[in-house]
C-alpha cells in the first residue's frame, strides 16, 4: 500500500480549499488555484484537493479507467472513506479523463424537477483550462458575461451547449488542470464566442 499525503496543514488547507470551490461555483468561469503539494497519480494536484475536501464514507466516487489506478483508490480510501463504485449512476461524484464518452455523461443522473439533490458532480481532469473552444457564460455569479476557454471534451462541450434537462436538474462541472480549478455549474448558460 502507498499512501500519500497532500495537504501540508489539513484542516487549514481542506478548510482553505473549501472556500476557493465555493468561489469558484458562486463565480462560473472564474479560475482558482487550490493549496496542494502533489497529486494521487494520476490525480493532478487540484482533483486530489477536490477529493479531500468534498468526498466521504457517504458519497460514493466513480473513477474513469484512465485515472483508476491503485495509488487513486487507496488514497482515497484511506483519506476519505469514500466508497468506489464501478457505476457513474450510483455515484455522488464522478472523475472523469478528457476520454469521456457520450455514454458515460448519459449515464451520469441529473436528477428531476423534484429532486435536483440527486444529480451527480462531474469532475473533468482538462489538459489545460486557457487553450480550448472560446466560450461566454452568462448567469447567476457573473454580472454580464465571462469569457472563458477551457478545453472541453466534445461530449461536455455539447452537453453545456444543449443542456439535455432544465433547471433546476442537471449536472454541475468542475474542471481541474494542474493545481486549479474552473466550475461551470447548471445554473450557467453556455455559448461559442
Amino acid at each position: 500500500m502507498s499512501l500519500l499525503s497532500h495537504f501540508d496543514h489539513p484542516v487549514e488547507d481542506a478548510q482553505h480549499t473549501f472556500r476557493r470551490i465555493l468561489k469558484a461555483l458562486s463565480e462560473p468561469g472564474v479560475l482558482v488555484a487550490l493549496p496542494h503539494s502533489t497529486g494521487w497519480q494520476p490525480l493532478n494536484p487540484a482533483t486530489t484537493s477536490l477529493l479531500l475536501t468534498l468526498v466521504d464514507q457517504e458519497t460514493p466516487l466513480f473513477l474513469d479507467e484512465f485515472l483508476n489506478s491503485d495509488t487513486a483508490q487507496q488514497n482515497v480510501r484511506f483519506h476519505t472513506g469514500a466508497p468506489l463504485t464501478a457505476c457513474n449512476r450510483t455515484a455522488c461524484f464522478a472523475l472523469f479523463s478528457p476520454q469521456i464518452t457520450e455514454k458515460q455523461l448519459a449515464d451520469c443522473p441529473a436528477g428531476n424537477e423534484l429532486s435536483p439533490e440527486h444529480s451527480v458532480t462531474v469532475i473533468i481532469q482538462t489538459d489545460s483550462l486557457h487553450q480550448g473552444t472560446p466560450l461566454r457564460l452568462r448567469g447567476p455569479g457573473i454580472e454580464h458575461d465571462r469569457r472563458v476557454a477551457p478545453c472541453l471534451p466534445a461530449v461536455v462541450l455539447n452537453y453545456l451547449l444543449n443542456r439535455p434537462v432544465a433547471f433546476p436538474a442537471g449536472i454541475d462541472f468542475l474542471l481541474t488542470c494542474g493545481g486549479n480549478l474552473m466550475a461551470i455549474p447548471r445554473t450557467t448558460h453556455v455559448e461559442v464566442c
